[in-house]
């Protein structure tokens, strides 16, 4: 299974879906194959990428279900929409394309980078966070952050704001333990005494959040 395979299975049964970002649009071809959407838009900020997504749903297109539009991230996508899927982007440009509009009513956020920025970010703004969590795939790991815009708000700890909210779940402690790696091979390499310390310093606290003495 690959990452859009295993991305697809967060996505929820609603009315209206919109997948911003739409690349070759299969998780849009997915909602609609899968009758989880009767209405669909897809977007992208490069033309010549949503022609992709365009002619894999040219018959969806034709029959109405799905609207596709050149925009900026969400200049273009109605608010009301049900669900927002935002994946395969750095967090910086996830939350800068947040901020310039709105959260969405219910969304699935997958930032490829800088995920704790988006936490921070959809958490400073009163958003409920349902499923934050890792999901490991070709040997890689990628984070997928679902919640919606009203709900029951609940603070992170400094733990959660680096690693999600399932802390003790299999894939987020494999998640850690690869973090852990990281830094103890840094710490094999020739390093000034002020590098050491403070890479020591992380992998301590990686090892103590792994180990369920920090939460």
């Amino acid at each position: 299974m690959n990452r859009t395979e295993k991305l697809c299975k967060y996505l929820d049964c609603c009315e209206s879906f919109a997948d911003v970002g739409c690349d070759h649009g299969y998780c849009t071809r997915y909602m609609l194959d899968n009758k989880l959407c009767k209405t669909a838009v897809i977007s992208d900020i490069s033309a010549k990428c949503l022609a992709k997504a365009e002619k894999l749903l040219f018959s969806y297109i034709k029959s109405g279900a799905v609207t596709s539009v050149c925009c900026n991230g969400l200049e273009k996508i109605d608010e009301s929409i049900e669900e927002i899927l935002i994946a395969g982007m750095g967090g910086e440009e996830l939350v800068s394309i947040l901020k310039a509009a709105y959260i969405p009513r219910a969304f699935v956020l997958q930032p490829m980078r800088n995920v704790r920025g988006v936490r921070e970010f959809l958490l400073s703004r009163g958003a409920q966070l349902t499923v934050d969590e890792p999901f490991e795939c070709g040997g890689k790991f990628y984070y997928v952050i679902k919640g919606k815009r009203d709900g029951i708000f609940r603070p992170y700890t400094q733990a959660e704001l680096d690693f999600g909210q399932s802390l003790k779940s299999a894939e987020t402690k494999a998640y850690i333990r690869a973090e852990l790696e990281k830094k103890r091979l840094y710490l094999s390499r020739n390093l000034s005494e002020k590098a050491r310390a403070d890479i020591q310093k992380q992998a301590d606290y990686i090892k103590g959040v792994l180990d369920g003495e920090i939460e």
